[in-house]
Formats: C-alpha cells, sequence, structure tokens
C-alpha cells in the first residue's frame, strides 16, 4: 500500500524557537502560494514566458563536469527583516537601500555525480518545504537520493527528512539514504542543546544509515567536510570540485558579503561564525570557487 504523509505540525511546533527560518512566514508563504505550479525554472523558460515564471531551480555545471542544481525550498518571495541583523547599525541597514529586508531563501542542494544523487540539507518538510514538490521537474524521488549531507540540525535543514504515514507515525522521507552528520553537531544536539526531541526523533528515525564525521574528512563522492562553526557548535561546509556549500554561513548576503562582521541573530557563538565566514569567503575567493548558500537570494549561487 502506498503510503500517504500527513502534515508534522502538531510534533513541529515547539521546535521553531532554534530554526534558522521563521515558521510562520513559511505557514503564510504556502497558503498564499499553493495556487502556484510546482518547480519550473525560468532559466528554461521560453523568452515570452520567462517574465512570469518564478525561478525556484537552477542547474549549474561543474569544474568536473558534474551536476549541482539549486532548490528553492521556501514558497515565494522571502525576505530577511533589519531585526534579524542586530549587528548592524542603522546607518549601515539603510545603506543597502532595502527597507523591506534583505532578499534571501531557504534552499537546498542536489549534486550528482556518477549516478549517485546528494542532497545538501533536506528543508522544512511540513513547514512549508518544497523539495519533494521541486524534485518531479527534475526526474527525482525521495527514493533516488543516495545520501545527505546535512550543513547543521536546525529546523529548517532537517525537518524535510521525516512525515507522518496514515497511521500518524513520524517515519523517515528518504528511505535509500545514507545520512553524514558531523559528530561535533551530532553531540552539541543530542546532548547540550535544550528544546532538541525533533533533532532527537530525526536522527533516531535514520539511526541504522547515520555517519558521524570530522572536519577535514573526504565523505563518499569525494565531497569534503570543512570547519564552518559559529553557526551552530559543528556547522559544516561542504567542499566538492568548485563547489563549496556554505549552508547558513550568511543570512543577509546583501549585507554580510561586504560586511562579514555582521552576524544575524540565529548565529549561536558570534565570534567563531566572524571567523568562519571570513576564512571561507576567503578560502572561496582564493580558489575560485562557486557558493551555494542554504539563505542566498536566489538562485542560491555567489561567486
Amino acid at each position: 500500500m502506498k503510503k500517504r504523509f500527513l502534515p508534522l505540525f502538531a510534533l513541529m511546533a515547539s521546535f521553531v524557537a532554534f530554526g534558522c527560518s521563521d515558521t510562520k512566514n513559511q505557514v503564510a508563504e504556502k497558503n498564499a502560494e499553493q495556487a502556484k505550479p510546482a518547480a519550473e525554472s525560468a532559466e528554461n523558460a521560453a523568452p515570452a514566458e520567462a517574465a512570469n515564471v518564478v525561478q525556484v531551480a537552477k542547474t549549474i555545471t561543474l569544474a568536473n563536469g558534474a551536476k549541482v542544481t539549486w532548490i528553492q525550498d521556501n514558497q515565494g518571495e522571502k525576505l530577511n527583516p533589519r531585526s534579524l541583523f542586530s549587528d548592524a547599525s542603522d546607518s549601515l541597514f539603510a545603506s543597502l537601500n532595502l527597507p523591506d529586508g534583505i532578499p534571501a531563501s531557504v534552499s537546498t542542494f542536489l549534486l550528482q555525480i556518477d549516478g549517485k544523487n546528494i542532497l545538501f540539507d533536506a528543508g522544512l518538510g511540513a513547514f512549508g518545504g518544497q523539495t519533494l514538490d521541486r524534485f518531479a521537474a527534475l526526474d527525482v524521488t525521495p527514493d533516488k537520493i543516495d545520501l545527505i549531507y546535512l550543513t547543521h540540525f536546525h529546523v529548517d535543514h532537517i525537518a524535510g527528512m521525516i512525515a507522518k504515514d496514515s497511521a500518524g507515525k513520524d517515519v523517515r522521507v528518504f528511505n535509500n539514504a545514507t545520512v553524514y552528520a558531523g559528530k561535533v553537531e551530532y553531540d552539541a544536539w543530542m546532548n547540550d542543546i535544550p528544546k532538541n526531541d525533533l533533532q532527537k526523533v530525526i536522527m533516531g528515525i535514520y539511526k541504522d544509515s547515520l555517519h558521524l564525521f570530522a572536519f577535514g574528512d573526504t565523505l563518499p563522492q569525494g565531497v569534503i567536510a570543512l570547519d564552518a562553526v559559529g553557526h551552530t557548535p559543528g556547522h559544516t561546509a561542504f567542499q566538492f570540485s568548485n563547489l563549496l556549500v556554505i549552508g547558513d554561513l550568511m543570512h543577509g548576503y546583501a549585507l554580510q558579503k561586504d560586511y562579514p562582521e555582521i552576524n544575524s541573530n540565529y548565529d549561536m557563538d558570534k565570534e567563531k561564525s566572524i571567523e568562519s565566514r571570513k576564512r571561507l569567503m576567503q578560502y572561496a575567493r582564493d580558489n575560485k570557487l562557486t557558493m551555494a548558500g542554504m539563505h542566498l537570494p536566489p538562485p542560491g549561487f555567489a561567486e
């Protein structure tokens, strides 16, 4: 019998405070945008239609020939408000000329190499996540995901890994995926960080296919795990060829690309977050890497 997934709002409501996105806004966006088609990229639309298509996916080719696709997990437009950046002065924020907020997204990334599908983070899930709907346009299903690499354990990065079946039981969405998570991140959420019930549920469901890595480890398909600590205790960036997946290194690209000393209020250790942001941005520049960020503005990539 085919499983029918039901919303998880009752389970997840108590975990919102530790997410990296405004889940109330996501729910509102979902309600407002339900009538929109699922995933169609503006890049591939006919010229006459392109102006009317909301871009929710974009695929680029890496230096080694692999394909990586940005997938917008949130519905509609996302603007991160001035209140999220308490470290910024009013004058600095005003200089951006973005009074309505800084363009951003909630995103996942799909890397396709050697017949393998690697998903970086799993998105919002029942909080309005659209990744699974976007899969249809990419000829991908959850069961075709071979590997999941997690940048960290905030709600908008892991909630998409589970759902409710028709009996109300929590079940895994990616039945054939092996999951890789940082040991520092895992230990922090399992032992030290409060309000961690969702994290424990998800890690428990995936325990038989969970592998923990250390910074500097080379993971399957040659993906390298890099220290990006600060946003969370074990926040991880991943390098593959000329791609650098930066997770939540930046929540306001228009501000932080020029002022990396500015944190978002979601960053748990501000000093380490600043150090990681400066170091990895310089690393990307020095090595001519394309950054892929879970909260970069559409289409999710930055040089």
